[in-house]
């Protein structure tokens, strides 16, 4: 019997693989989907999400969202703890795009206005906006430069003049993450990012202008200023080569520290030290030494390419209305409380292509969210839309507080690039408005390689993890 074939439906867009269906598995796999989603559910991903069940120190379930597909080692989409005394920590369950992430920023402009000069637009942000396999930004950073990068994070940008103050309030974390261990970085990953912050990097990052096509919920959208005709500039870019090389080393760090720790695999992708050893710690301080890399590109970018948008129009800050709604990681390790089994755990979240979706009142939620809950963004593919939802309470209980992070993809690059081939890049996009350095970048990341993102976003509305509140349509497009 396949995996997916044992898999339980326990209730509407839940179906469990109990304890114990494949050797060693501690606790039990939730997967939350849709019917359709259910249909594209590959059967590799469920094999990877019971693997993740089998390693020490795992606690209450694995818990997998609706946009999930086979990753290295954990699949993406995926959510696990474990405890902090007894558990591992696992740097391919949380990716080697190190905080990967989505900001979302609004404006005073309309779409009436952008909309035909959108073409002009998006060339303009091209010129200025670096993008691209091997982009290189203007910055150019010593290795001592780069450690207080790593330290400050999105700070560190704002000191420069990249955004203001206030953008820190909007940010998770505050866009740095404490306790991050620049010494713990390294040499290879500091070359690989002294040229590369204030880029967006190749695959499915971009930047894109948006314009909010539907509110939801009149309410919550008018306490995040979110209106229906209003322009929003999203970015979805990550840690560069910088955090993918501390992925690389630490997966190497921890194959060869498997057996000083007694620990066996059923997947080498899998490779885990515990977290409380010296190895395990030393990339947990240099994972958050890459994420808070993450969080300044992130702020460079939105800073850039707001402020093209402003000066294309010929306009002050203030008339541009500029905004920071909110930044997020989706793809990170964190030490946090949970309740399991009644009791309060720290626990380490591992969020691989999943997005922290804390409810209302909760203490890390910033204050001018606090009684709506944490603004979870989930971006689209290039032709359809994006949205913005806020944390609920079932949250905690369902996902330790996390939900889904994108449309998920669902046909491969080179399938992708074989469709354009056959079909045509102007067909296959529709008239749609997409730039970038490269043809051969668009073509892999066409909206027929994505999953319905809708689709995605419901399941997690439906199951009250978090609430949808307003739906973006991209305008334009420039992809890294």
């Amino acid at each position: 019997m396949s995996l997916k074939e044992a898999l339980q439906k326990k209730s509407p867009y839940v179906y469990l693989l109990p304890e114990g269906t494949v050797q060693g598995q501690k606790v039990p796999v939730y997967f939350y989907l849709s019917e359709r989603l259910l249909e594209l559910l590959e059967e590799d991903a469920i094999r990877q999400a019971a693997n993740a069940a089998t390693l020490p120190g795992v606690v209450k379930a694995i818990y997998v969202m609706p946009d999930v597909h086979v990753g290295y080692g954990f699949p993406v989409g995926g959510v696990m703890a474990t405890d902090t005394k007894e558990g591992i920590i696992s740097p391919g369950s949380i990716g080697y795009d190190i905080n990967c992430g989505v900001r979302l920023i609004a404006t005073s402009l309309t779409a009436d206005k952008v909309y035909p000069v959108r073409e002009k637009l998006m060339q303009e942000i091209l010129r200025n906006v670096p993008a691209g396999v091997g982009s290189t930004g203007k910055l150019k950073l010593s290795k001592k430069e780069l450690a207080e990068v790593l330290v400050k994070g999105a700070r560190w940008a704002v000191e420069r003049g990249f955004g203001f103050e206030e953008d820190l309030q909007h940010i998770e974390s505050e866009g740095a993450l404490p306790g991050a261990d620049p010494s713990k970085v390294s040499n290879t990953a500091y070359e690989r990012g002294s040229g590369e912050l204030g880029t967006v990097g190749s695959g499915n990052h971009f930047v894109e202008i948006q314009v909010v096509d539907e509110i939801y919920d009149e309410e919550i959208s008018e306490t995040l200023g979110l209106y229906e005709g209003q322009v929003t500039i999203m970015v979805h870019s990550g840690s560069r080569g910088l955090g993918h090389q501390v992925c690389v080393d630490y997966l190497k760090v921890a194959k060869d520290s498997l057996a000083k720790y007694g620990i066996s695999l059923p997947d080498m992708q899998l490779a885990c030290m515990p977290f409380s050893s010296p190895e395990g710690q030393s990339y947990f301080g240099a994972m958050k030494a890459a994420a808070n890399y993450a969080f300044a590109n992130r702020q460079i970018l939105g800073y850039l390419t707001a402020d093209t948008v402003r000066r294309f129009f010929g306009l002050s800050w203030e008339d541009l209305g500029y905004r920071l709604i909110y930044d997020l990681a989706h793809n990170i390790g964190k030490v946090e409380k949970h309740r399991v089994n009644g009791k309060v755990m720290e626990l380490v979240v591992h969020r691989k292509g999943a997005t922290r979706a804390f409810p209302p009142f909760h203490g890390e939620v910033p204050p001018a969210y606090r009684s709506i809950g944490q603004p979870v963004l989930i971006p689209g593919d290039v032709g359809r839309y994006s949205f913005l939802l806020v944390g609920q309470e079932r949250s905690m209980e369902m996902s330790f507080g996390s939900a889904c992070h994108g449309a998920g993809r669902l046909m491969s690059r080179s399938k992708a690039k074989e469709l354009v081939r056959r079909e045509g890049l102007e067909k296959v996009l529709e008239g749609l408005v997409v730039v970038a350095k490269g043809k051969g970048t668009i073509a892999e990341e066409i909206p027929q390689a994505y999953k319905d993102v809708s689709e995605v976003v419901r399941v997690v509305h439906e199951l009250g993890i978090a609430k949808l509140v307003a739906r973006m349509r991209p305008l334009g497009t420039l992809k890294g």
